[in-house]
């Protein structure tokens, strides 16, 4: 008589405990349907993320309220505190610290664990680095409110940029801008799927750029105008300003070209400035008026950092084991011979009738400046006895503008080393 097929033999005893935690694990699971896998496994949203947008967007309404601010000193004159660009970067100030006030306060009482582990304690508080640095820019940025105010009361106008009211402020605005990458830096360095590297790598360039804004602003006096741009003075200032921080954009960054980025957004961020602000009307409306003005002054066209930018970064991606100093040695020298390159022949466009138009506005100048023939020439360029250009003298300048830049390119890596590891 043969066997029932209802007679077949059971399985093994672990073939059932490994059918029965199968079907365990099966029960418990709740998958959703609607969404693909990639995305079930994405872990949950920090409690950082918004407040690393809202201080990007600020930082973004602050460069724009100093580029207002500036135009509106230029075409119209201070008249009051309470001017729409003050109001803006005040705005932005008070919009990011809030953002990272809250931050501390989310991370000290409801943070999770791997939360307060990604954070910096500070007087019994937690919060990631970078918001202590932005609240801390926001109170210097308040602070400088009345201290300007109290200045131009006690001592009239200031027509230069480089007073001590407003080095009080581009503190507090630098560090907000600073505290912004910082947080920025720190989800970058923890990310490890490819799309939010590369989303947060971009948001980590676009706050070096808003950075290099300011750099830009601060040194505008001395290399900003085409008229400055043939005297070796022009480059030694730019090479204390620029390399320091496309260097360590470059290094810190996880973009393929940081730095380019990164001097994109300057320029980009100037010549939306430049473009949008020659569109609205303005007066004069304090003496001494040497210079009719009919509608806000633009900013002077961007600076061509970009080149030295691409060539730095090419120079960063090919370094390998190179040591920092012979590093920084290139870095630096291609940075001064690329941006003279691209200036002085641009400076000698910027300065003739092609670029006195919307497009480069070329040749517009302050209301209170007097009008002369030194507006359409270059300004200490040195000069033999001739009148020829002394290229003994411009090559000195020249060399020394590259010893500077290799300095800053150095403090640059080094910065930039230290803010690639940056995990909090």
């Amino acid at each position: 008589m043969g066997r029932s097929p209802l007679a077949a033999p059971l399985p093994s005893p672990d073939v059932r405990i490994n059918l029965l935690s199968t079907m365990a694990s099966l029960a418990t699971e709740s998958p959703r349907p609607d969404l693909p896998d990639a995305q079930l496994a994405l872990p949950a949203r920090s409690a950082a993320a918004w407040p690393r947008v809202a201080v990007l967007l600020s930082s973004a309404a602050i460069v724009a309220g100093i580029l207002w601010d500036i135009s509106w000193h230029k075409s119209i004159g201070r008249d009051t505190f309470w001017t729409l660009p003050h109001l803006l970067e005040q705005l932005g100030a008070i919009v990011a610290g809030v953002s990272c006030g809250w931050l501390v306060l989310r991370t000290t009482f409801a943070g999770s664990a791997s939360e307060r582990a990604e954070s910096v304690r500070f007087w019994g508080f937690r919060a990631p680095l970078g918001a202590w640095v932005t609240i801390w820019g926001t109170f210097v940025m308040i602070t400088s409110a009345p201290f300007d105010d109290w200045w131009h009361n006690a001592y009239g106008l200031d027509v230069k940029i480089m007073s001590p009211p407003h080095m009080v402020l581009a503190v507090g605005m630098i560090s907000v801008v600073v505290g912004g990458m910082l947080l920025l830096l720190a989800a970058q360095n923890r990310a490890t799927r490819a799309g939010e590297v590369k989303r947060l790598a971009r948001a980590f360039s676009f706050a070096g750029g808003l950075l290099v804004v300011m750099a830009a602003t601060m040194i505008s006096e001395y290399a900003s105008r085409p008229n400055t741009m043939h005297r070796p003075h022009f480059y030694q200032v730019t090479a204390i300003a620029f390399p320091v921080l496309l260097a360590a954009i470059g290094r810190a960054g996880r973009l393929r070209y940081s730095a380019t980025a990164a001097a994109l957004v300057y320029m980009a961020s100037i010549l939306a400035a430049m473009w949008i602000l020659q569109l609205f009307p303005a007066e004069a409306r304090l003496a001494p008026i040497y210079t009719p003005v009919t509608h806000m002054l633009p900013p002077e066209f961007p600076l061509l950092l970009v080149v030295p930018a691409f060539g730095m970064d090419l120079l960063l991606r090919r370094a390998g084991r190179r040591p920092d100093w012979l590093l920084a040695a290139s870095l630096g020298a291609s940075f001064v011979l690329l941006l003279l390159i691209v200036q002085w022949w641009f400076g000698e466009f910027l300065l003739s009738p092609a670029a006195r138009n919307w497009v480069f506005a070329g040749d517009q100048w302050p209301y209170m400046v007097r009008p002369g023939a030194w507006q359409h020439s270059f300004w200490d360029v040195p000069t033999d006895a001739a009148g020829r250009l002394d290229l003994a003298a411009f090559a000195r300048g020249i060399g020394w503008a590259v010893a500077i830049a290799i300095g800053s390119s150095r403090v640059g890596l080094w910065w930039g080393a230290g803010m690639s590891r940056v995990m909090r």
